[in-house]
């Protein structure tokens, strides 16, 4: 940003393309105009079609700079994006600068039929260009108080010089009436002759205008007469006219009284509408609950005939339950039975065991005698 007095920075030293903000600036020079005031920002006008919602002029911020043309005493906002010309806004003492948010300003410029808005980096360049906005309004709002008075005093001059003119245009032929009475001079009684044959003829136009006088005074007499016959007609239809106007109004009055009543009807038949369409949703409502339930009643009675065979099948099937837990019952006994010989043939074969055990030791004792025997025979053959 440079402020009043400082130079403004370059296409280079802002990083802008060639022939961009600082050519538009250079061409702004070239036509006799200076930049004031330079700050960067983000441009918006507001939609042509919705006058309510912002369309952004420019893809990223941008300069926007006050220019002074010293040769038409004017101030100008410029923008510029590459190159086009987003911002060429001509500052009037009309114009006013309002800040919307704490990074946001606007202002409206009926020349270019549009608003633009402007988005800061922060609140502190924001109030330098509303600042400036502002001493810009003051500076153009004084260069018209003083083109005015210029005016002014220029129309003055040339009235007083107008004025002027046809004064001494009438003194020239005063003088020159003076002259040609001094040099055309003429005998008395031509003199006089020429003033009664002048008179004659004031008195034959002035008899000639008494008669149309007249005739214009019996006219405006007889127009006077009928405007006041109109008058009264005209009063007396007044009064006609008042009657009637009150009772229009007490027509009127009972024209509302009936309106306001057939309003408070109608709203209840709306609210009776409502009510009735409330009521016609909860029959059509019912009515699919009755067809659901008519539905299932079919279905029960349909459930209803088989339920017969199912009793039956029920019979036959506690039937066969009874001669099942009968024969479970016999089933019961009979694996008591078993359980009862197993537990005894169990026994009997531990007993069985024991004698088994006790016949092989025996059986062993035996053996063992056979065999001392068979070797007290085999001694006693080999000593025989």
């Amino acid at each position: 940003m440079c402020e009043v007095g400082t130079r403004p920075p370059l296409a280079a030293e802002r990083g802008e393309p060639p022939g961009g903000a600082a050519a538009a600036a250079e061409r702004c020079r070239d036509m006799g105009e200076q930049p004031i005031f330079t700050t960067r920002a983000h441009v918006f006008q507001i939609d042509p079609s919705t006058k309510k919602n912002w369309v952004p002029a420019s893809k990223q911020a941008v300069t926007v700079s006050y220019f002074y043309d010293s040769t038409r005493n004017s101030y100008r906002i410029i923008s510029v994006d590459g190159a086009k010309v987003i911002i060429n806004s001509t500052i009037t003492p009309n114009m006013t600068f309002t800040k919307t948010s704490q990074k946001f300003g606007q202002w409206a410029d009926s020349r270019a039929n549009t608003v633009f808005g402007l988005g800061f980096p922060s609140e502190q360049q924001l109030t330098k260009f509303a600042e400036k906005f502002q001493e810009v309004k003051e500076a153009a709002k004084l260069a018209r108080d003083r083109s005015q008075e210029k005016i002014e005093t220029s129309s003055n001059h040339s009235q007083e010089s107008g004025r002027e003119t046809p004064s001494s245009t009438r003194a020239s032929s005063v003088n020159g009436t003076d002259d040609e009475k001094a040099s055309h001079g003429g005998p008395a009684e031509a003199h006089l002759k020429s003033e009664n044959d002048k008179l004659k003829i004031a008195l034959a136009q002035s008899s000639s205008n008494v008669k149309k006088w007249e005739t214009e005074l019996q006219t405006l007499r007889e127009s006077n007469a009928r405007l006041t016959t109109a008058l009264q007609e005209s009063a007396a239809s007044i009064e006609h006219w008042k009657k009637q106007f009150s009772a229009c109004k007490e027509e009127n009055d009972q024209l509302r009284s009936k309106i306001e009543e057939l309003e408070e009807q109608c709203n209840e038949i709306n609210k009776e509408k409502e009510r009735n369409a409330q009521l016609s949703r909860r029959l059509q409502e019912l009515e699919t609950e009755l067809q659901d339930k008519e539905l299932e009643l079919e279905e029960l009675r349909k459930q209803g005939e088989i339920i017969p065979q199912l009793m039956s099948e029920c019979e036959s099937v506690s039937q066969q339950l009874q001669a099942a837990e009968k024969k479970n019952k016999d089933l019961e006994e009979k694996v008591r039975t078993l359980r009862t010989e197993v537990e005894e043939s169990k026994h009997r074969q531990t007993n069985l065991k024991t004698e088994l055990k006790n016949f092989l030791d025996v059986l062993d004792g035996k053996i063992d005698e056979l065999h001392d025997f068979r070797q007290g025979l085999s001694k006693l053959g080999v000593d025989n």
